[in-house]
């Protein structure tokens, strides 16, 4: 058997070890087990905010609570974690909105294509917490609570031709997030939507089943597709963070201390992950550029715009429920436009 193989045995025995243990149980030393799955390896900003939340509940409960992180999807796709975490086999999962649309809708909103008018936009509306806890507990019926945010960075178009008007998108198909919304956005630009799975991307792209993918900069180094992506043209389609979300039952099993000091890790996890996201991505641009010879390019964002902001209107006759939160985002947009003037 080779090495491959035997890490994969090694790795399956785990699982299943995990999945027959079930969550809650203590350890030797009668702490109670917390676990957190991830899709990221232990290099990005999200496991960086997660070991910050660690650390601060171990530091205040240390003698009740243990912290155990699950990095690289090692507890299954985002998907499956939720269903564990639903069931709460798993505690905490990071999760892209996407994934959450079919839990609460009102999360669809994320997905609208330049949504938000500015970086600072999408930061001011998600740091308004008496707002966002609105949207936080919409998942509370499922058995979910939303507990913070964080920065999944702008999504940009990355091909193996430039892509600078969206004239140059005709006939491309490219990987997109299995969300309505995005997938109405790229058929708009008049490029063939092509939903799969974020690990496939870098194959796909190699053999020529599609021609590019749209994520941010971290996807060309840590995921590799700088390799066979060459042209990253920024887009900046759109601002959909990803969120820390719990089993609610977990949560409402804590003293009100206890529960404030898990409420205290999680805005202190979103404070060191933004802080980590900011240098990662300069230095992804970096090693790209100089090492994988991608080409970044900026591009007139007008006209990509205009092509699809009557996906707004559709999507708002669609979905109710992103109504408020979409008047809410405007009010942040046109007080930071102004600002700005």
């Amino acid at each position: 058997m080779g090495w491959k193989s035997k890490l994969s045995l090694l790795l399956l025995v785990g699982l299943i070890c995990f999945l027959i243990i079930p969550a809650g149980n203590t350890i030797g030393n009668g702490k109670r087990i917390v676990r957190i799955a991830h899709s990221q390896s232990e290099k990005h900003p999200e496991h960086i905010g997660l070991l910050a939340f660690k650390k601060h509940v171990e530091e205040k409960l240390g003698d009740k609570f243990e912290v155990q992180i699950f990095p690289n999807e090692l507890l299954g796709g985002q998907k499956k974690a939720i269903e564990l975490t639903q069931t709460g086999a798993i505690d905490f999962i990071v999760v892209g909105c996407p994934n959450v649309e079919t839990i609460a809708s009102v999360y669809e909103v994320f997905s609208m294509p330049y949504l938000f008018a500015s970086q600072k936009a999408y930061f001011d509306t998600m740091r308004d917490e008496a707002y966002m806890k609105k949207i936080y507990t919409s998942t509370d019926e499922a058995g979910f609570r939303v507990m913070t945010w964080y920065n999944a960075g702008i999504r940009s178009f990355y091909a193996k031709e430039k892509i600078e008007k969206p004239e140059d998108m005709q006939g491309m198909k490219l990987r997109v997030q299995q969300s309505p919304a995005s997938i109405a956005m790229v058929n708009a630009f008049g490029a063939a939507a092509t939903p799969m799975s974020f690990g496939e991307v870098y194959t796909a792209i190699q053999q020529g089943v599609i021609d590019g993918a749209e994520n941010n900069e971290l996807a060309i180094t840590n995921n590799k597709h700088g390799e066979v992506a060459k042209y990253y043209s920024y887009t900046n389609h759109q601002m959909i963070p990803d969120v820390l979300m719990a089993n609610l039952r977990f949560l409402q099993s804590l003293s009100p201390e206890e529960q404030e000091v898990f409420a205290e890790a999680a805005r202190l996890s979103t404070d060191v992950e933004l802080e980590a996201w900011d240098k990662e991505v300069e230095n992804a641009k970096k090693i790209a550029q100089e090492e994988m010879g991608v080409t970044f390019v900026n591009v007139d964002m007008t006209p990509f715009r205009a092509q699809v902001l009557e996906l707004h209107k559709e999507m708002l006759a669609k979905n109710p429920n992103i109504r408020d939160i979409y008047e809410h985002i405007q009010t942040i947009n046109a007080r930071d436009t102004g600002a700005k003037e």
